[in-house]
Parts: structure tokens; C-alpha cells; sequence
């Protein structure tokens, strides 16, 4: 079946997984969704970033309503005879821009903010849908430090000037935050990444990708949020190019199964993910869950996987912002013997 799922303020939740939530909508395995993903960052270009469905978000939700985190999400779906021990599979056909416009805060969060004499600035990014590239408008220093999501600037009050004059950013779509509800009571964070997925900032989670998550919680109640244009990996300053995304995903429930953090399938590679406090933590995080894909999934020994993944695994920083730093690696399908399958 399809299902239609538009960000309307009763189907949208503003910083926090919660596995009290209602669902949104119920899907059977197999159902197609297509959703709306609102980005979170919107009040930094009111009148390049809003419409009239956004606005009505934004004045729905108070302020004291977004926490604990920050990210705007759709959700959560629940899937049928979804169940703890399961997993399910997240099959991302299209993301498409729904405005043509994103934005880009070196935010008070960001790796170098003490470099910069603590100075959060915006940049206002266009984008060419056409040729898959976006340019800088304007930049603007901010005011004030961005501790409340979601604040419509008044944009006759900055001062507005040039930047990156000449410079064209390729973007690649994809979505910065998303998991399923955890098995614990009241409202989870979006901004840390963790076993539930959540603000994972992988570039990589765009069309064509397909992520899979443990079910936590009876029906998984997955949502969808941080919807970004491009980001490099590291996500250095604080955030993406951030601009809100039409997405259809399909969804497969997979009975008894599970996976080593959250795994990110592209056509080419296996990507696992690792988090900790610091990099180091997260590095080794990576290193065992890779370890673990390796020989429950593909019947390796573990002194094999280990010089596998030392000679055809690559490791990255995926970010180190999001209180929990992230490494993802990955190991390309082609190394395996063609009879090897997940």
C-alpha cells in the first residue's frame, strides 16, 4: 500500500524520540510512505524557507515544547507485527527539495566556535534543483546564541553580506536524523546518535540507501527528521545545508533479525557506525560493530574479518558535533565471494 503522510502539526514532534507517541500512521511491511521532512532551521530565511504549511508548524508548536533536542520529525510510524529482537529495513526511494533554498549556521556547537570568538553566523544557501548544486546568497552573523530551535529571525535586522562568491556546493540529499523509539520512558534527544539511529549525520542516507534499525519497542514507531542539501563528513561548524525534503520511503519489517548499530546499505558498500564521547570511543565502537557484521553476517572468522577490515575497510569521522561522535566504516560488496550474501 501507499501512504501519504504531510507534516501537520498533529503528526510532528519537535526534538524527542518518545515510545508513548501515538502513531502517526500504521503500515504493513512492504508499504511505500511518502512523507514530509521539515527542517528545523527554518526562522534563519523566514521568506525563503517557510510556506504556509511550515508557518502553520512553527506557530503551532511552543517553544516549550521543543526539547529536549532540536530536530523537527515526522512520526513516528508504526509497523505491523513489528516486535523487540526484529528489525526493520528503510528503503529510501526519493528525497526532493521543497523549496529551493537552504541555510547553514556555524553554530555555538560547532567543532572550532571558541576559534571564531564565539560568533554564530548564517549562510543562505540557493539551489539549482536543475543541475544539483547550490550557491551562497547572503551570510549574516547571529545576534544571539541558537539555544531555542526554530526562532523566525526578523530579517530586516541583519546586515546582510556577501559570501563564497563564485563557489558551487553539489548537494546530495539526505536525511541527518532518524531511528526508532527506545525502550525507555519519556522523551529521548535527537541530537545524539545511539543503537536507535537518531542524529547519525551520515551524507550517505540519501536516495537509493537503505538503512536498517532494531526494533525497540512494539510496532518500532519510527520518524523522520534534519533534513539536509549537503554535508561533508565531520559536519564541522554544526550543521548541513539544512532545507526541508519531500521523502518516500518503503518499509520492511524483518522478523528475528538484528544488526550491529544501525547499518547503512548504498549499492556499492556496507557501512556500520560507532559512537562514543570522544573519537577514540567511537573509533573502537565502529572497529567491533564492523567486527560483528562481519562474522554473524558473513560467516568470517573473527581473526579473518580483523585483516579485512584493516585492508579494505576505510573508517571516517561521520561528525563531532552531536554530543556523541560518530565513525562510520565501510566495506565494499565487491570483496566478498559472489556467493556471499547478509
Amino acid at each position: 500500500m501507499f501512504h501519504m503522510l504531510r507534516a501537520r502539526p498533529e503528526v510532528v514532534h519537535w526534538g524527542y524520540f518518545d515510545s508513548a507517541l501515538k502513531p502517526a500512521i500504521e503500515i504493513e511491511s512492504g508499504d511505500i510512505v511518502s512523507l514530509e521532512a521539515i527542517t528545523h532551521q527554518a526562522g534563519d530565511a523566514p521568506h525563503l524557507l517557510m510556506d504556509e504549511q511550515i508557518r502553520e508548524i512553527y506557530d503551532a508548536i511552543p517553544y516549550s515544547d521543543r526539547d529536549p533536542g532540536v530536530h523537527l520529525m515526522t512520526g513516528p510510524i508504526s509497523v505491523a507485527y513489528a516486535e523487540p529482537g526484529d528489525s526493520i529495513e528503510v528503503r529510501y526511494l526519493s528525497l526532493r527539495p521543497r523549496l529551493p533554498y537552504g541555510t547553514n549556521m556555524s553554530a555555538n556547537w560547532g567543532y572550532l566556535y571558541k576559534e571564531f570568538d564565539e560568533t554564530e553566523r548564517v549562510t543562505i544557501f540557493s539551489v539549482d534543483t536543475t543541475y544539483g548544486y547550490a550557491t551562497a546568497l547572503y551570510a549574516y552573523e547571529y545576534s544571539r546564541t541558537s539555544d531555542i530551535p526554530g526562532i523566525a529571525i526578523d530579517e530586516a535586522k541583519v546586515n546582510k553580506e556577501e559570501t563564497l562568491k563564485g563557489f558551487r556546493i553539489p548537494i546530495t540529499p539526505h536525511i541527518g536524523t532518524a531511528g526508532v523509539a527506545m525502550a525507555v520512558p519519556g522523551r529521548v534527544s535527537t541530537i545524539p546518535p545511539g543503537e536507535h539511529g537518531g542524529n547519525i549525520d551520515n551524507w550517505r542516507i540519501g536516495e537509493g540507501a537503505v538503512m536498517y534499525y532494531p526494533v525497540l519497542v512494539p510496532g518500532a514507531l519510527l520518524s523522520i527528521g534534519d533534513p539536509h542539501l549537503s554535508q561533508g563528513d565531520g559536519e564541522l561548524n554544526g550543521t548541513a545545508v539544512e532545507a526541508s525534503l519531500d521523502v518516500t520511503v518503503q518499509i520492511f519489517l524483518h522478523k528475528k533479525t538484528r544488526f550491529p548499530s544501525p547499518l547503512l546499505e548504498t549499492k556499492t558498500h556496507w557501512y556500520v557506525h560507532g559512537f562514543d564521547d570522544n573519537l577514540d570511543g567511537a573509533m573502537r565502537d565502529a572497529s567491533l560493530n564492523m567486527l560483528e557484521y562481519l562474522v554473524r553476517h558473513h560467516g568470517m572468522s573473527r581473526k579473518d574479518a580483523y585483516v579485512l577490515m584493516s585492508v579494505a575497510c576505510n573508517f571516517g569521522v561521520t561528525q563531532v558535533v552531536d554530543r556523541k561522535q560518530g565513525v562510520h566504516v565501510s566495506v565494499p560488496k565487491a570483496v566478498f565471494p559472489s556467493h556471499t550474501t547478509t
